[in-house]
């Protein structure tokens, strides 16, 4: 039962390995919107292989993971200002950005209240500039006049 569970962890962490973006990619994306997208697709990534690092027992790469989540966040709501497009006006990508750092946000509160208490503050940085991400996306989409 043992060798089974390490095997099907293995198989996983290989997965999760694999299916992780990478940000420079997202960062060579010359459309703003799609770099976007990427560079929150490599944020949900990353929370994947914090989760996974930490059942590992590895809070250096977590901490690693961590400051790419902040990163990749960071990206996604530069490149959707880069626009310089409305939210309001034009909604589609501002919307799901705001969506997608909505339910990152719910998954890395989870995460952080499934961790040991002593190893919390590891995911406090990405956690505070994901929220500061979706406050501000939220907020251009419902503030001032649709014109």
């Amino acid at each position: 039962m043992g060798i089974r569970l390490l095997f099907v962890t293995a198989l996983w962490l290989a997965c999760v390995g694999t299916l992780r973006a990478d940000l420079k990619q997202a960062q060579a994306q010359p459309n703003l919107e799609k770099r976007s997208a990427l560079a929150l697709d490599n944020a949900a990534a990353a929370l994947k292989a914090a989760r996974a690092a930490y059942l590992q027992g590895d809070t250096d790469e977590v901490a690693k993971d961590a400051a790419e989540i902040q990163e990749s966040v960071g990206l996604a709501f530069t490149s959707l200002t880069q626009t310089g497009k409305n939210p309001r006006k034009s909604p589609k990508w501002f919307k799901k950005a705001e969506i997608e750092t909505r339910d990152l946000a719910r998954k890395l509160e989870a995460f952080q209240r499934d961790m040991s208490y002593a190893d919390r503050s590891l995911l406090d940085g990405a956690k505070a500039r994901l929220q500061q991400v979706h406050d501000d996306l939220l907020l251009g989409l419902m503030e001032g006049k649709h014109k």
